[in-house]
């Protein structure tokens, strides 16, 4: 099924594949998922997801033109040196088509599994962009701060976008826009409704001014989630002054990838070509 829908998407001239992650799903659990009103995830816990890096290359090995993204990668639970070598990978393997999408978690208990403190996951996302950076761009990289110590070394080959691969951060709170308007290049919010993101963008743009940067550096990605799309939908989200509109993808079996896909070209992609 992962071939029919990038090669699939691919043809038919969508934009991007955005893969979400988590590594490690619960039956229990104490954390809030932000994005429902019962507080969980839907669906089964065992209704887990491929890794995103594997499966972005080898999306990037059937396709031609598609971006892929990562939608988006926990960074703050990961190893930053992997995370820094896998995001070259997929970049350098594609031709230079990949974002990379990043978020600081919500899932307590993914992070006390895999022994990284939740607190102050913020500050160590940052932290560890701050080291990918100098691996992406310098020939001999070297970094030291209280979340980790990279002596003087090499990591090639380089990202082919320099000075790297555009970072989009995912998340609709003032933080996660403040990291957008500091280090991004792109904004993803999720779940948020067309009436809802004028405001968010309002924030965004203030915040922006203040660090002399302009909107027009940011890319704005939406994804409705599980309230629907339509093509009025898109125009609002248009309007709104949204970019790019991410849409969840549903086939229950590969037969079905093409048929779905095309309904959503008819429906959606060619009508939002002329707007």
């Amino acid at each position: 099924m992962v071939l029919e829908l990038a090669r699939g998407a691919d043809e038919r001239g969508f934009h991007s594949i955005w893969l979400g992650e988590h590594v490690l799903l619960f039956d229990e659990y104490r954390s809030r998922y932000p994005y429902s009103e019962e507080g969980r995830l839907p669906g089964s816990s065992e209704n887990g997801m491929l890794e995103q890096f594997t499966t972005l290359s080898f999306m990037a090995a059937v396709t031609t033109r598609i971006r892929l993204g990562t939608g988006v990668a926990l960074v703050p639970q990961r190893n930053p040196i992997y995370t820094a070598k896998e995001v070259a990978a997929v970049d350098w393997l594609s031709g230079g088509r990949f974002d990379f999408g990043v978020g600081v978690g919500w899932l307590e208990e993914e992070f006390a599994a895999l022994g990284v403190p939740f607190e102050r996951r913020g500050a160590r996302c940052r932290d560890y962009l701050a080291m990918m950076k100098k691996l992406w761009s310098e020939p001999v990289a070297e970094h030291t701060s209280e979340f980790y110590r990279l002596p003087k070394s090499y990591q090639d080959p380089k990202p082919l976008q320099q000075p790297h691969p555009p970072i989009h951060f995912g998340g609709e709170s003032d933080a996660a826009l403040k990291r957008v308007a500091d280090l991004g290049q792109g904004w993803h919010g999720f779940s948020l409704q067309p009436e809802a993101v004028g405001e968010r963008l309002a924030v965004l743009e203030r915040m922006l001014a203040e660090r002399g940067r302009k909107r027009a550096e940011i890319e704005v990605t939406i994804c409705p989630y599980f309230t629907g799309c339509d093509l009025d939908k898109v125009k609002r989200y248009r309007d709104a002054g949204v970019d790019q509109v991410t849409i969840l993808f549903f086939a229950p079996s590969p037969e079905l990838v093409a048929p779905t896909l095309d309904g959503l070209v008819e429906e959606i992609v060619e009508p939002a070509r002329a707007l």
